[in-house]
């Protein structure tokens, strides 16, 4: 087992606060992410549960027992918390081949020679690079030395495997490869694994949680679904996904019952049950808000259907790009951005009709900037 707990953390570079007030529970057997852009705090989260950083507030639990109580002084060392890192840089030695790079950590384990042949063959098995145990790092490609890195990390059997942006140096066909074997040595291990990038794409498709970072700070936590779905803030909202979302704004009433919604897109009712934060703006008033529609959810009809929620736009750009087709859309002075999956052509300046789904809308108070009104995560079919 191997649940991590981070208690009310607190992290100081000098003036600077670089951690403020970081509370993180990690369950055994997570894949999770700590996603957010450069300086955000996400490395020295990392650190700071490897031992290498020394936190000046907080506590730190491994499977119930204490690691760091700052307040006391009490630091673990780093050997005796059963992790295992991999960094941005490979960190081979040169000298040593493929094999003899993964069964370094077993040697000084002092393990016997057949135990440690077992262990070895089966993490470059799980890696898929068993033909490559003769070659030095010089001889292996950047996604192979990063598959033996790993393939170290993991030969020990480590509680809990800590990777720093391990495929930030890999080109983008590598990166593709290297997520899938990641996910997949996820699942055939079942070793919690605590993962740095500022990737969203990475954070999406590899994760079971995902924590959010802002400014030092946790912004919000859960799957990729939640965050991806209904993300706490605009600033969340614009950093998560790709292509970006469409911000729309608005002017909204709420009468503690219903919540009334007018834009250049036409006027929405939400009903209660999908009002998220009625504390976050005023009952009765009418208050500024910001739509948040993602792009997949804008459907181009060429003629007026009749569907419900269905709004004339014109067609300010097209982007086919082979597997799908971007197209920039004008709605009165508003903009939308769609994707259609297929290359697909239209023209600019076309007249189209676009159908949106309430239900898929995020709403968000623009004066606070939080998510007020969250939106379902069911799929929708797409007409026809």
């Amino acid at each position: 087992m191997s649940k991590i707990e981070l208690q009310h953390i607190d992290k100081y570079y000098g003036d600077n606060h670089v951690l403020r007030d970081v509370n993180l529970t990690i369950a055994d057997g997570d894949f999770m992410t700590l996603l957010g852009p450069s300086g955000c705090g996400k490395t020295t989260t990392l650190r700071v549960i490897s031992g290498l950083e020394k936190p000046q507030n907080g506590i730190m639990l491994m499977d119930g027992k204490v690691m760091v109580d700052a307040k006391e002084a009490f630091y673990e060392a780093p050997s005796k918390r059963n992790l295992n890192l991999v960094f941005q840089s490979y960190a081979l030695w040169p000298h040593m081949t493929a094999y003899e790079n993964v069964a370094f950590g077993l040697k000084i384990k002092r393990l016997s020679r057949k135990e440690i042949e077992e262990r070895v063959m089966s993490a470059l098995q799980k890696m898929r690079i068993e033909e490559y145990r003769d070659r030095y790092p010089n001889e292996l490609s950047g996604g192979q030395q990063q598959r033996v890195a790993i393939a170290r990390a993991i030969a020990t059997s480590p509680k809990l495997l800590l990777l720093d942006e391990p495929l930030s140096n890999l080109d983008a066909r590598l990166r593709i490869d290297m997520r899938a074997e990641l996910k997949r040595l996820h699942r055939e291990t079942g070793t919690t694994i605590i993962y740095v990038t500022h990737d969203q794409v990475e954070a999406l498709t590899m994760s079971t949680k995902i924590a959010l970072f802002k400014e030092g700070e946790i912004a919000q936590v859960g799957t990729p679904l939640d965050l991806y779905t209904n993300p706490i803030d605009l600033e969340a909202a614009d950093f998560i996904g790709n292509p970006r979302i469409n911000f729309i704004e608005g002017t909204a009433f709420y009468d503690g019952n219903e919540m009334r919604v007018l834009s250049e897109l036409g006027e929405y009712h939400f009903v209660k049950e999908r009002i998220k934060e009625e504390e976050e703006f005023p009952k009765n008033t009418e208050f500024p808000c910001v739509l948040g529609i993602r792009p997949e959810m804008v459907e181009i009809e060429g003629e007026n259907s009749g569907r419900k929620h269905s709004i004339e736009a014109t067609v300010y750009a097209s982007q086919p790009a082979g597997s799908e087709t971007l197209i920039t859309l004008t709605v009165g002075k508003e903009e939308l951005l769609a994707i259609e999956i297929g290359l697909n052509e239209y023209d600019i300046n076309q007249k189209v009709f676009v159908v949106l789904h309430p239900s898929r809308m995020n709403v968000y108070n623009k004066e606070t900037g939080r998510l007020i009104k969250f939106a379902s995560s069911k799929r929708i079919k797409p007409a026809g």
